[in-house]
């Protein structure tokens, strides 16, 4: 069972670089499941009915998100509905949405980190709950982890190791280079990157962002156009049978 989760999809660049790329990578590296992060796919913040439908028909069959998946409204309604949209789970009771969905014999898990981004209900301690709630638990778990800290993704991987197929960080639009399986057979990487524009600020208009910066007043940071962009994601092949990974290597792609 191979399994490609993609980083944060930013803006029209990002969602042209999956629908350029991702067909072929399906077909290349003989793909399962495609998961993506999307929150920041219409115009760099949240995401739209017609953003995810994009995505869908580019290849994508899981869409997680974070804490921008509130800034577009409209799409609220459809987090209820039958489409494969993820918030994460661990926000409070009552919240529109659902934090987990099956899809194609693999159980796809979104979740939020607390350090540095909000206040949300324990990551941990809501991974325990829906493990112990699943009554046909799955052989295969994949986890975005979408935190800012380093620290604790690592401490989720730990945590989960044994306990699901994957965990892959998201949401610093950064890519990292510690993807490795953990002892008890859990692949782990803290984050996947970005799809964006390369020459950017995580995918903004470099002056907008230095702006921001240099003078601490509010500027409303614009999505990179023009240059490669960037295409980060990690492919996980897991044992059908156990549900423990057998390898974590990075996809990196460039489009000019």
């Amino acid at each position: 069972m191979r399994v490609l989760m993609i980083g944060d999809i930013v803006g029209r660049p990002g969602r042209n670089a999956v629908r350029m790329l991702l067909p072929e990578l399906r077909h290349e590296l003989d793909v399962c499941l495609v998961v993506a992060n999307g929150e920041n796919a219409a115009g760099g913040f949240g995401l739209t009915k017609e953003t995810a439908d994009e995505l869908f028909s580019s290849g994508v069959d899981v869409i997680t998100s974070g804490n921008h998946i509130w800034d577009q409204k409209q799409v609220i309604p459809h987090l209820d509905g039958p489409l494969p949209i993820l918030r994460p789970g661990n926000y409070p009771p009552g919240t529109p949405g659902r934090g987990y969905v099956w899809m194609n014999g693999v159980l796809v898990v979104n979740l939020i980190g607390r350090i540095f981004v909000g206040n949300y209900d324990c990551p941990f301690r809501s991974m325990d709950r829906l493990l112990d709630d699943l009554e046909d638990e799955p052989k295969a778990i994949v986890v975005d982890l979408h935190a800012e800290a380093t620290s604790e993704k690592v401490s989720m991987g730990w945590y989960l190791d044994g306990r699901v197929s994957a965990v892959v960080g998201t949401h610093t639009h950064v890519p990292t280079a510690d993807a490795r399986v953990l002892p008890k057979g859990t692949a782990y990487l803290t984050d996947l990157g970005m799809v964006g524009p390369a020459n950017s600020v995580i995918g903004a208009n470099t002056e907008d962002a230095m702006h921001r910066f240099l003078t601490q007043t509010p500027r409303r940071l614009r999505i990179e156009v023009g240059g490669p962009v960037r295409f980060n994601s990690a492919l996980i092949d897991i044992d059908d049978a156990t549900g423990r990974a057998t390898s974590i290597v990075r996809v990196d792609r460039e489009l000019d």
